[in-house]
């Protein structure tokens, strides 16, 4: 092995982790985007096209994912701590997971017309993930730690609002809705879509402790 090529295997490869953190963050935009044109729309057929753009979606941050976790194979040094990159990682895959399921059960469960609150968590997954995407972006320069300190207080933020919503929806759910069938397809919805925001939650955690142990 030449000293060149033993000089690279211990430089930190910045331009391996970071592409694929953007790339993960981008395709998450791209999922919450699908969810939220689905809860607004009543068309069941363009509803089950929108779900299967999503499942692809989904599969393409699983590569992502597993990507990162080669890398983490492959490198001696990273630009973070190890546990962090997986847990970054891990913790963007579970978003993706709950958008799907979201937009899984609403095709599965042939929801006909989605509730005010359903579109309004829609907007604020939207909302969380355009943050965690710009938090994303900017852990190639962490001196820049203001930027991804406001993107985690946004996500916060986003996150007590859909929990309101949610609670107040599920509230209303048993006061009001008198068909139990009904009731539990909403809920389940409701659910899925707010475990979403609170999985974003946890990647301003995860990007949290980057920058403390960073700083």
């Amino acid at each position: 092995m030449s000293l060149n090529s033993i000089f690279q295997y211990f430089v930190p490869k910045d331009k391996k982790f970071f592409p694929l953190f953007e790339q993960a963050g981008a395709n998450l935009i791209e999922m919450a985007k699908a969810l939220q044109e689905s809860v607004y729309t009543t068309d069941l057929t363009k509803r089950a096209a929108l779900n299967k753009k999503i499942e692809d979606l989904e599969h393409k941050g699983d590569d992502i994912t597993h990507q990162i976790h080669l890398e983490l194979g492959k490198n001696f040094i990273t630009p973070f701590d190890r546990e962090d990159i997986h847990s970054l990682a891990s913790s963007l895959d579970d978003v993706a997971d709950f958008i799907q399921g979201a937009s899984n059960r609403m095709e599965l469960y042939k929801l006909e017309t989605p509730s005010q609150a359903m579109k309004e968590i829609a907007d604020l997954i939207l909302e969380a993930t355009d943050h965690v995407a710009k938090a994303l972006n900017e852990l190639r320069d962490l001196k820049n730690i203001r930027n991804i300190t406001d993107s985690c207080v946004r996500i916060n933020s986003v996150e007590n609002k859909a929990d309101y919503i949610f609670d107040r929806a599920v509230s209303e759910l048993f006061e009001y809705e008198k068909d139990a069938i009904t009731l539990i397809k909403t809920k389940e919805v409701l659910s899925a879509m707010e475990d979403a925001t609170d999985k974003c939650e946890d990647v301003a955690n995860v990007l949290e402790s980057i920058l403390v142990k960073n700083a």
